[in-house]
């Protein structure tokens, strides 16, 4: 390599830093990039970057599950090697058969349910409307109260009323 050569390269990697390589991509489109380990002008040891560009979302948007396990856990420098296709597609396919098992469990389990509460075996779920808190001293009560009440998701605000005491100035 020629003196002018790595002058051309210093400099480069001074200004611009050494270029993002090009890793892969995953099913919903996301682009995986890496920056290798270099050394700055002045001998400072930088390591390794890994980055990722969104495929239609700005960084704003970002959500957890957005990016598959299997990058993530590269990303964040928990495996060596990228995620290659055909494992991400194994634990694509691996996924969707446990959704269909669940499925097929769930729907077993609410025929069962259902043969049960006909047979007499199990009664059936009660739906029960709760309005208020029994803790709160109006609980059952229709009548304002003077105090203003609070329990756990809602203000009632205290009433104004005349006193029970019939004193006055006289």
């Amino acid at each position: 390599m020629s003196a002018a050569w790595r002058l051309l390269r210093s400099m480069t990697y001074r200004f611009f830093g050494p270029a993002k390589e090009y890793v892969g991509f995953d099913p919903m489109g996301n682009k995986y990039y890496r920056i290798p380990q270099h050394k700055t002008w002045a001998g400072q040891i930088i390591k390794e970057r890994r980055l990722m560009e969104p495929f239609k979302i700005k960084e704003s948007e970002y959500e957890a599950g957005h990016i598959p396990v299997e990058w993530e856990a590269w990303i964040r420098k928990k495996r060596k090697d990228p995620p290659t296709i055909e494992e991400i597609l194994e634990k694509e396919n691996y996924y969707k058969e446990m959704k269909e098992k669940i499925q097929e469990v769930y729907e077993k389990d609410k025929l069962l349910q259902a043969k049960e509460h006909e047979e007499g075996l199990v009664a059936e779920p009660v739906q029960t409307q709760i309005k208020g808190h029994a803790s709160a001293h109006h609980y059952g009560k229709n009548e304002p109260s003077e105090d203003p009440v609070s329990t756990a998701d809602t203000f009632q605000p205290g009433s104004w009323m005349p006193h029970q005491n019939k004193t006055r100035n006289k």
